[in-house]
């Protein structure tokens, strides 16, 4: 599907890529694609700094090389501690062997990458549903 059709059937949707390298935008897409991660979650300081989901928007998810994948759909947004995120949480964004103890050691590496890792920051954990995927 060409990307001025996705625009004309979801107008008001953002488009972005998981993650923080085009290896990790490739994988967490498939993921989501494959119906293991129905959740992600971003610090609050980077939700309040850009455009960000609210609960029934939709999003469109791309691959590393900006190319559409699939539409998913907000279906919940909550703010959580990252020393508070439970083990069904971590389980939700579908990666790694979905433990608690792999969502912490890889999610303290990625905020730590971005700058802003402490146990106790905020963070967004947003739910969502796969809407469409597009080849």
């Amino acid at each position: 599907m060409n990307n001025k059709i996705i625009a004309q059937r979801y107008p008001d949707a953002l488009q972005w890529a998981f993650g923080d390298s085009p290896e990790m935008a490739d994988e967490l897409a498939q993921l989501v694609i494959s119906g293991a991660k129905t959740a992600t979650c971003g610090s609050y300081a980077a939700y309040k700094s850009v455009a960000s989901p609210g609960i029934g928007d939709h999003n469109i998810v791309l691959n590393s090389r900006n190319e559409p994948v699939c539409v998913i759909q907000t279906v919940a947004l909550t703010l959580v501690r990252f020393c508070d995120v439970t083990a069904e949480m971590a389980a939700k964004e579908g990666e790694g062997d979905k433990s608690l103890a792999y969502w912490q050691k890889e999610h303290q590496a990625f905020f730590t990458r971005e700058g802003d890792f402490s146990p106790e920051m905020l963070l967004v954990f947003e739910e969502f549903k796969l809407i469409e995927i597009f080849d």
